[in-house]
């Protein structure tokens, strides 16, 4: 009988695969012996507070819109972490260039997937709208919520991992919290006292093509079936290296930046901006803050503890039960969610138009809701003056920035003919773009004053358009 040659099994230990619609196949590290103590990615991935993004879903409202976009903050996250990983490794060299004493590989790969998977681990109830309609009272963001959470709550797990998927760190490294949450969010000001390496890796996370906007791009589309083919990473990643400007394109990776770039402006115009979605966005503005106020009172930063209960499942459960409160707030507040929930859709679209890119750049106004809606009532006959409508900005949308918004950021792109490496401004890269992400709409109770509100609104913006200063 032949002898089969047993292979090298030990390459398994330590590794576990994560299967995912998105990426196939993710890597993470659990324990290499079963008797041996020790923490790796898994103890991150099945923390309390990593298992609470369950409980939040990706896309807020928009979920009532897409049926099958079910997603959690939990699912990108993991994604996120493999995307950090890919480009740890492929810009490892071109950081080592351009920066002296950098960690190891190894260290630098973990340090940016732990960063990856923790990224979002601050967010709230519905995510940017818990940001922009609460967390705004107290000056707070998710982001600055999330660096908390990681230095306090899993700062002593994460400084207990001594490898990545890659292999164990060199002697002596040992992650530091206070740099995850370093790169999680990019300091307003650059802290001289941090390595320059690590003010570069933060670009990582808060540039035009990100580790996070790589995934969520791809995943909302593909979780909405909006599409299955909108990004291509490989390439991407292939042109991106580290220069002494910072994260740098090489020109031949332009045609990926912008169809990148494209597929964020249509998930823009047809998933985040879509008219239902901003409908409901509309009704829950008028019950969130008044709801999160009784259910979560007080600076989050100030009970950590209570707030890893703070999510969309204990929301739900806690206000069906105010439908049989005595409170009368309460079981007001209960029936407009219980509307939600059975998505009664209260605001119907009464007018809607596009502002294209140029007449943004040309001064076309975009003030607040009110300025608007305050015009538009000018402009009703008398009998109609005291309907109620709203006017809805896509503009202000508090879901991942709108990419328009970043018009005024710079990207470096190598030119490799001449060698050199420019900065080339965002709204000159647009120029090549269909975009049509700017909606202007005005919602009513129901369709009967659809004519009048169109018509006033089309005065409204007529008039607005040469008197205001564009604040994109």
């Amino acid at each position: 009988m032949k002898r089969t040659v047993s292979p090298n099994l030990d390459i398994y230990k330590g590794m576990a695969l994560i299967a995912d619609p998105i990426h196939q196949y993710a890597f993470f590290t659990v324990p290499q012996d079963s008797a041996l103590k020790e923490t790796t990615e898994k103890d991150l991935i099945d923390s309390p507070w990593m298992q609470r993004l369950r409980r939040i879903y990706q896309l807020q409202s928009a979920r009532w819109v897409y049926p099958a976009a079910e997603h959690t903050r939990f699912q990108h996250s993991l994604g996120t972490m493999h995307i950090a990983g890919e480009f740890a490794r492929h810009l490892y060299p071109s950081l080592c260039e351009v920066c002296s004493e950098v960690p190891s590989l190894n260290y630098i790969e973990e340090l940016m997937r732990i960063a990856g998977l923790l990224h979002d681990v601050g967010h709230g109830p519905y995510g940017h709208f818990f940001d922009e309609h609460y967390l705004s009272k107290w000056g707070l963001t998710h982001e600055v919520i999330g660096q908390q959470i990681i230095v306090k709550k899993l700062g002593n797990i994460i400084s207990h991992i001594r490898r990545s998927p890659s292999g164990a760190f060199a002697d002596g490294e040992i992650l530091d919290p206070r740099q995850v949450a370093c790169l999680i969010k990019m300091p307003e000001i650059r802290d001289k006292k941090k390595p320059r390496w690590l003010q570069l890796l933060c670009q990582l996370f808060s540039g035009i093509y990100t580790v996070d906007n790589l995934d969520y791009v791809q995943r909302d589309a593909y979780m909405t079936g909006f599409s299955l083919d909108m990004v291509d990473i490989p390439r991407l990643l292939y042109y991106t290296f580290f220069t002494n400007e910072g994260v740098t394109l090489h020109q031949s990776g332009m045609s990926a930046m912008r169809r990148f770039l494209n597929a964020r402006l249509n998930l823009y115009s047809n998933v985040y901006f879509h008219r239902t979605t901003r409908a409901l966005d509309l009704h829950l503005q008028e019950i969130f803050h008044d709801t999160m106020t009784v259910l979560f009172p007080g600076n989050p930063l100030k009970n950590l503890d209570a707030y890893q209960h703070c999510d969309e499942w204990s929301l739900f459960n806690e206000v069906q039960s105010w439908l049989t409160e005595k409170d009368e707030t309460k079981r007001k507040l209960a029936r407009e969610w219980k509307k939600l929930y059975d998505r009664k859709v209260k605001w119907k679209m009464s007018f809607s138009t596009e502002i294209s890119v140029a007449q943004i750049h040309r001064g076309t106004g975009f003030a607040q809701a009110k300025d608007f809606e305050k015009k538009i009532r000018e402009y009703l006959p008398v009998k109609l003056k005291n309907i109620l409508f709203r006017v809805d900005l896509a503009t202000q949308d508090p879901r991942p920035l709108n990419p328009m918004a970043e018009s005024g950021k710079r990207i470096n792109i190598f030119n490799p003919v001449t060698g050199f490496t420019s900065p080339e401004q965002l709204e000159e890269i647009f120029r090549f773009i269909p975009a049509r992400v700017m909606h202007f709409r005005v919602f009513a109770l129901n369709h009967d004053y659809d004519e009048a509100l169109s018509r006033a609104a089309e005065k409204a913006l007529g008039a607005q358009e040469t008197i205001t200063p564009t604040n994109v």
